[in-house]
């Protein structure tokens, strides 16, 4: 899991904020490597295709899939409703291609939860029981879910054909559930989570350079690193992070943002290196002050 699981709704909001930016951040790098989508990229990376060439700072690291479940959509809407179905849409429309699939339920099929916008840009859905002809049709844009008898009874959608399916839906008891988390956990033995995803900084005692507290010395050494490399020779290039400190892109990713949001390099400009704006005599009394 890139972080435990998110029962903020405005940190869940945060959060899907984060995935257009990493949906961003891999189109960067896949047009960086000459590529249309995740399955190319990938293949060539297992090949060895993907080498470092001497003209770049690039370098390439497997992207993962990342799958992105949000268990009762009311919930966001209700706290930022407008932002919400922003991400969502553009996270549909775009971020298969990259990666990054998503997957939306609610108890409460509205037109105020489940959007015009959001529905159009996801169509493959599914429809347990309902109590009106009007919650179906916001679901399946057909009657039939509110026939429907419960117990897993349910109407699929594939997203290639507008003629619902009616299929019986499997029952998972708890002891299944937990087979199912200890096959992941197998997997990934070590729990690394990705900070930032729901909006916050992690926290911790260790205050880093720039103002802020990592709660991880390791991390800590990395963004002081990664300021010094910077500034000195003023490339604001995530690439040139990842072939001087050998990390993965979505690391030195994470660590260009930490520079962006203290001041020390500008915005991302495409696929282009950010202008830094702190100067050397800067960075110089910021390490003497230190």
């Amino acid at each position: 899991m890139l972080t435990p699981p998110v029962t903020n709704p405005k940190k869940a909001a945060n959060a899907l904020g984060w995935a257009v930016k990493e949906m961003e951040r891999r189109y960067d790098l896949l047009v960086e490597a000459g590529f249309r989508d995740i399955v190319g990229y990938n293949a060539a990376y297992d090949r060895g295709d993907l080498s470092e060439e001497q003209n770049t700072d690039q370098s390439f690291d497997r992207i993962p899939y990342i799958l992105i479940v949000v268990d009762e959509l009311n919930d966001l809407m209700m706290v930022a409703a407008r932002d919400v179905e922003d991400c969502i849409t553009r996270i549909a429309q775009k971020a298969r291609a990259v990666g990054i699939h998503l997957i939306v339920a609610t108890q409460r099929p509205s037109v105020n939860v489940i959007t015009g916008v959001i529905k159009a840009n996801i169509p493959a859905r599914m429809a347990f029981a309902v109590s009106s002809l009007t919650d179906s049709r916001v679901i399946l844009d057909q009657p039939g879910a509110e026939k429907l008898i419960g117990k897993g009874d349910m109407l699929l959608l594939p997203g290639n054909t507008s003629v619902s399916q009616r299929i019986q839906s499997a029952w998972v008891d708890e002891a299944e559930v937990r087979k199912v988390v200890g096959h992941w956990r197998r997997q990934a033995p070590e729990v690394v989570y990705v900070s930032g995803v729901d909006g916050e900084k992690s926290g911790g005692s260790g205050a880093d350079l720039f103002g802020g507290t990592t709660g991880d010395s390791d991390d800590d050494e990395l963004l002081r690193q990664a300021m010094d490399l910077v500034v000195r020779t003023r490339q604001g290039s995530t690439s040139m992070l990842q072939r001087k400190l050998k990390i993965g892109f979505a690391r030195a990713g994470r660590i260009m943002d930490l520079l962006e949001s203290r001041g020390i390099v500008g915005p991302s400009d495409g696929s282009k290196p950010r202008e830094v704006l702190m100067t050397l005599e800067e960075l110089e009394q910021l390490q003497q002050a230190s």
